[in-house]
């Protein structure tokens, strides 16, 4: 769908060879012009059915006219079979005898092309491609893994304002950790149940949200069980709290962690390292 309403004028030489106006509407076009023979000399010919071509694969029309009479129409249009062997194109109609005399009058003058030629057009593509061929097929990408359990998987806590300097506690994972009030939690925070949540670490480098009590939401959802994606946030009374991951060893399809891609099918992840975690968390207490 296009729109129109184009006044122009082609100089050629620094002499004003030609002026124009083009205007249409959806995927019809009227050009008119006041000397259409500039634009049918022998060495326009190739630029002409080329711009045809081009209306044509977008389903468009360009009707050229002058003084009033239709010359000739371009693009999307039905051609009869000796018109095709007359302009050497599908998509070129004869509007009239007088575009057809203007043509031939024009080649038989021997008029200097005005249209810009094929040097100005990018290359195409090598032909045939052979150097692009690999012999041995890409093989397809699937999940991020990490099979050394690396990453720096953490919860970070989220308040809604901070004292000067202050920064956000950061919680480093570590298996069988659980969040609640009770003291001996390994995330307390003041107003859940005893034991709200724990973490679990399954064989496939994941890292599980468990609800243990009380109501947890995952992204505003009241979830029971839950994988953890880099960014996802975990809602427990008025605490919340984000996960985050290197992107490297966040499993997630898309890579990176991002929602919505771990329904697909993935590729399968790696065997878990046995043994301590590729990232050692700081022997500092979080503040």
């Amino acid at each position: 769908m296009v729109g129109a309403d184009l006044r122009f004028s082609l100089e050629n030489d620094g002499a004003t060879v030609v002026r124009g106006h083009l205007t249409g509407e959806a995927n019809r076009l009227r050009l008119e012009v006041d000397d259409p023979a500039v634009f049918a000399g022998a060495g326009d010919a190739a630029a002409i059915r080329a711009v045809a071509r081009g209306l044509a694969d977008r389903g468009i029309v360009l009707q050229v006219v002058s003084g009033g009479d239709h010359l000739v129409s371009l693009g999307d249009v039905r051609v009869r079979w000796w018109q095709r062997r007359l302009t050497r194109s599908p998509h070129i109609r004869l509007g009239s005898l007088k575009g057809a005399w203007t043509s031939a009058k024009a080649q038989a003058s021997g008029r200097r092309s005005v249209l810009p030629g094929s040097e100005v057009l990018p290359p195409t593509t090598l032909w045939p491609p052979a150097p692009t061929f690999m012999r041995r097929p890409v093989k397809r990408v699937g999940a991020t893994h990490d099979p050394g359990r690396g990453g720096s998987p953490r919860l970070v806590l989220v308040k809604d304002s901070y004292f000067p300097g202050e920064g956000q506690p950061v919680y480093w994972l570590e298996e069988g950790m659980r969040i609640g009030s009770r003291a001996d939690c390994d995330i307390r925070l003041d107003g859940l149940e005893p034991v709200q949540a724990s973490l679990e670490h399954d064989e496939a480098d994941e890292w599980v949200l468990v609800t243990e009590a009380g109501r947890t939401r995952v992204n505003g959802t009241a979830v029971g069980r839950q994988v953890l994606r880099t960014g996802t946030r975990i809602e427990m009374g008025d605490h919340v709290l984000v996960y985050s991951r290197a992107e490297y060893a966040d499993h997630g399809r898309p890579h990176g962690g991002r929602i919505g891609g771990e329904a697909g099918r993935q590729e399968p992840q790696a065997p878990r390292r046995q043994g301590p975690p590729a990232f050692e968390p700081p022997d500092q207490p979080p503040r």
